[in-house]
């Protein structure tokens, strides 16, 4: 007999929730979040609020203010940098363990995300980031680790909140560059080859630093 599929928590949802609001910018940098209100606005109780904090504590999107609640974490060029190499380190590594380790329905999902971005040319940034999101989580997801696709994941969602946060990022991989990167690793991964999906990853991750290295101001960029 096949299981009903678990309700996520109280605690999780409201986690989900505020993550949301804090991706997309609802919740600005500095702003402060108090228990009280929260469990008044989700109808609970202050534990699964305390909690679902914690855990946006702890993926950095929150911080903790003694004695007088919780605050919404900043986000400076810098750390879009951090995020950047961090991605850098795992996403190649990602790629070339999701070509050698992806089985044909994997390989298909990631092929209909790559074609989902292709589909709907001239799309706006922050649209084309998410679908530049999803086909990244894809691998990640497929990589076959658990945990470096929960790092990944949070690091893609700082992307995604880099773009609400940081309105003077106004450097963006063109449309057409993306696509054909992203055509590449996936090609990779389709011939199940893990050299050349890692490299084709390790190029792509170059440049999308190289698109944002005048805003972020990094030493050794070639833009700017």
């Amino acid at each position: 007999m096949v299981s009903a599929q678990k309700k996520p928590s109280l605690k999780a949802e409201i986690a989900a929730a505020l993550r949301s609001q804090i991706l997309e910018g609802a919740l600005q940098p500095g702003e402060r979040v108090i228990e009280p209100e929260l469990a008044q606005r989700f109808g609970a109780s202050k534990t699964p609020v305390r909690e679902a904090l914690q855990l946006l504590v702890a993926e950095g999107l929150v911080e903790v203010l003694p004695k007088k609640g919780y605050r919404i974490r900043g986000m400076e060029l810098t750390d879009l940098g951090e995020v950047l190499e961090l991605r850098t380190l795992l996403e190649p590594r990602a790629a070339a363990r999701c070509a050698r380790w992806a089985d044909p329905e994997q390989v298909e999902d990631l092929t209909r995300r790559w074609e989902a971005q292709r589909d709907a040319p001239g799309l706006e940034p922050l649209e084309r980031t998410l679908r530049a999101r999803d086909f990244h989580a894809g691998i990640a997801q497929a990589a076959g680790s658990h945990r470096m696709s929960v790092i990944l994941e949070g690091l893609h969602h700082e992307m995604v909140r880099a773009h609400h946060v940081l309105p003077q990022l106004r450097w963006h991989l063109s449309e057409e560059i993306e696509l054909r990167e992203h055509r590449g690793i996936l090609a990779a991964i389709t011939a199940g080859d893990p050299e050349r999906a890692e490299a084709a990853m390790r190029t792509h991750m170059d440049s999308i630093r190289e698109s944002l290295g005048a805003g972020l101001g990094e030493p050794g960029t070639s833009a700017g």
